[in-house]
């Protein structure tokens, strides 16, 4: 936990001291109450594991199953709304922020959620749903829905989510500086493209006009001689 409070400080502009991180963030009581759940739960103690986890999702507003596997240095920024499944997996150095699900399609056995890999965001609002796997450096915008597997040092944004670039920045030092606003937007660029499209045919459409106007007038001229 101490290195969850040194990441918190670091990385949040709001977290002014130790003593405030360990008595107002929610995320941090969370996770403190996940790592208690979960080793119950794997003792095989179900029942308690689920009674911790109940009480922590009544404090925070956060629920993590007891069943789910996360790394180090978890970071849950605001964290109201999150949801958590019971086969998840969350790699080390991995922030999320309010709203965000990582869950299942289905009632399937087995393996339903979703695997994150190392130093991935995920920003408000995502829904990663299904058994996939999301890779290492990854940034996932706000209110993005994944459905299948993302390949590592990849952005996603839109609903469904689509992988996308950022220009002339690198996503590694997007995930470092927490910037997960400053991302494409796919439905802005094609329409950009579109635009471009209808501006190339405009510019067709004129010069077939001036060829024909240039044609008629020089019939005209002929015929006006010929008189």
């Amino acid at each position: 936990m101490l290195k969850t409070i040194k990441l918190i400080k670091e990385k949040d502009p709001a977290a002014q001291s130790i003593l405030g991180i360990l008595l107002f963030y929610s995320g941090l009581h969370a996770m403190i109450f996940h790592r208690i759940a979960h080793k119950f739960y794997k003792w095989n103690l179900k029942f308690i594991a689920q009674l911790i986890a109940a009480f922590s999702k009544f404090l925070t507003n956060i629920e993590i199953h007891p069943g789910a596997t996360i790394g180090e240095r978890f970071f849950i920024d605001h964290g109201t709304g999150v949801v958590i499944g019971e086969t998840a997996i969350v790699g080390d150095d991995v922030t999320i922020y309010q709203g965000v699900t990582l869950g299942g399609t289905g009632k399937q056995s087995g393996k339903r959620h979703p695997t994150i890999g190392n130093n991935v965001v995920i920003g408000a609002g995502a829904k990663i749903l299904g058994s996939f796997t999301v890779g290492d450096n990854v940034n996932i915008g706000a209110n993005a829905v994944v459905l299948s597997d993302i390949p590592e040092n990849s952005t996603v944004v839109g609903i469904p989510g689509k992988i996308v670039r950022i220009n002339g920045e690198k996503v590694t030092e997007c995930i470092k500086n927490l910037n997960h606003t400053i991302l494409p937007d796919p439905i802005q660029e094609e329409l950009c493209e579109l635009e471009k499209k209808i501006k190339q045919l405009q510019e067709r459409i004129h010069c077939e006009v001036c060829i024909r106007k240039e044609e008629m007038e020089k019939k005209l001229k002929e015929e006006n001689k010929e008189k």
